[in-house]
């Protein structure tokens, strides 16, 4: 570990602002708010955006792009839609620039719009509005329509990957002819995300439903995943949502139905964005940087040749060709770091620090003996292994370690989840961090007592468990079940 690398202990905040610039993963951006994701960053996103991509495709989806600039009428239309993003929109007032006396720029004045734009902060509104276009008959339907875009909300207090103004997503909008179908749509794109952030990520996490004060502007249900993190907090990873007919109603979207009837479409629609990337850093990384789950990592495997002279790397460098076409053959992500201009003890670091799931080195002493040096990132082990036989067991060993990192945090959820069922435990335990189970009378009045006075808010009402009726751990009336309390991101 750098010497000059905060640890999690000492500033778990800092550690990960300063893990996300030094691993090149993203760096803050002279526009106040926003950030650029640096190649290394976007490589990984990329691998998100890829599996998700194909995974909704397998689920029927299509995907489409819509514009970025909503008339400001359009967000009027559904009032709780608006009222929910009102304070998060960029208004774009003017069309045109002029030159001032200075030689600078100014707004020309009279370049104002008639009706001012918003830089979209969720595309429902636009796509409503389209969708009035596209459908008229039952047999228009379903739409199953998926947009990667970025999107605006202006924020005050931002933390790179986790809360941006500007940020990157997909966003996912389908219309159905009936009210189960469009239920069974949110609840399948809840376990595409759930089966991603899982398989993928590495990261377990809680399925549940939004609370009313929790739920997405303008949706009758909210659906949502839920993963904790190392420091304790949750991080709310997807969301999809049940929109009813709230943006049919408000767009005027209606069909003929198979009885000849004209009805109303069911919507619904669900995102995730690169807060992903965020949730990714906070659950498996060390004090020694970053670390990859090797589903997700740009670089599953790095080759770093030790040498003396340009004749040793020639030797060395025969020696790895059929490791390093064996790997691609197998559809592995590997690198062959010969350059010169790095010793291979700051190549170790780097690729430690930038969390490379497999590191292999190999210099004269191994041709000798017909062995590699192989080092797990995840454990910070090292193991001389036979060069024979090394690429079949490589996509073992990456499975090994993603599995192992899924394991690690489901050991650590579970080791930080915790029933409560008095108040002073909930007060003692909420500054421990974690998952708090503990009933809840259900009120938003409760909730939000809770939520000043502990900073904790209701992740979830978790699915698929049997509720256990009790008192609120608060109020001490009656509860339908225990819900998820944490303080999150």
């Amino acid at each position: 570990m750098a010497k000059d690398f905060t640890t999690r202990a000492e500033n778990y905040s800092k550690w990960y602002n300063d893990l996300v610039v030094r691993a090149d993963l993203a760096e803050n951006s002279d526009v106040r708010g926003c950030m650029v994701i640096k190649p290394y960053g976007y490589a990984i996103w990329e691998k998100i955006q890829a599996q998700l991509d194909k995974m909704f495709k397998e689920t029927g989806h299509q995907n489409a792009y819509f514009p970025l600039l909503i008339p400001k009428s359009y967000l009027s239309k559904e009032a709780d839609h608006v009222e929910g993003f009102a304070k998060e929109c960029a208004v774009v007032t003017h069309y045109r620039l002029k030159t001032s006396e200075d030689g600078g720029v100014v707004v020309d004045p009279d370049a104002k719009l008639e009706e001012e734009l918003i830089i979209r902060p969720t595309s429902e509104t636009i796509i409503w509005n389209t969708y009035r276009n596209w459908i008229q008959s039952y047999r228009d339907l379903p739409i199953l329509v998926n947009q990667w875009a970025n999107v605006m909300r202006w924020e005050m207090r931002t933390r790179l990957f986790l809360r941006t103004s500007e940020f990157l997503w997909q966003e996912g909008h389908t219309a159905h002819a009936t009210k189960d179908e469009a239920i069974i749509e949110t609840e399948k794109m809840l376990g595409v995300y759930s089966d991603f952030v899982e398989g993928f990520m590495g990261i377990p996490v809680i399925k549940g439903i939004k609370t009313e004060s929790e739920r997405f502007a303008g949706a009758l249900e909210t659906y949502c995943i839920e993963a904790l993190m190392q420091d304790g907090k949750a991080l709310q990873s997807g969301t999809s949502h049940f929109l009813g007919q709230n943006f049919a109603k408000a767009f005027d979207v209606k069909f003929t139905s198979k009885e000849g009837k004209q009805e109303y479409v069911w919507a619904t629609s669900w995102g995730v964005s690169t807060r992903l990337m965020g949730a990714l850093v906070m659950a498996h990384s060390d004090d020694n940087g970053l670390v990859l789950p090797p589903n997700l990592a740009p670089i599953q495997v790095v080759v770093v040749p030790i040498y003396r002279s340009e004749e040793q790397l020639a030797e060395v460098s025969e020696a790895v060709a059929p490791i390093l076409e064996g790997l691609k053959a197998a559809g592995i992500s590997v690198k062959y770091d010969d350059r010169d201009t790095h010793k291979p003890g700051w190549k170790f670091a780097e690729y430690e620090f930038k969390g490379v799931p497999l590191r292999i080195a190999i210099g004269p002493r191994d041709l000798e003996n017909g062995t590699v040096e192989l080092a797990r990132r995840d454990t910070l082990t090292k193991d001389v292994v036979p060069m024979d036989g090394l690429v079949e067991s490589i996509p073992a060993l990456l499975n090994d370690i993603q599995e192992s990192l899924y394991n690690r945090a489901l050991k650590f959820r579970e080791e930080n989840t915790f029933e409560v069922d008095s108040w002073e435990d909930f007060l003692v335990k909420i500054e421990e961090g974690g998952f708090l189970l503990a009933h809840w009378d259900g009120t938003s009045e409760t909730e939000e007592k809770i939520k000043q006075e502990t900073k904790a808010t209701v992740r979830c009402i978790p699915l698929g468990v049997e509720p256990k009726e009790g008192k609120c751990v608060f109020t001490g009336k009656p509860s339908k079940g225990r819900v998820i309390f944490a303080r999150a991101y």
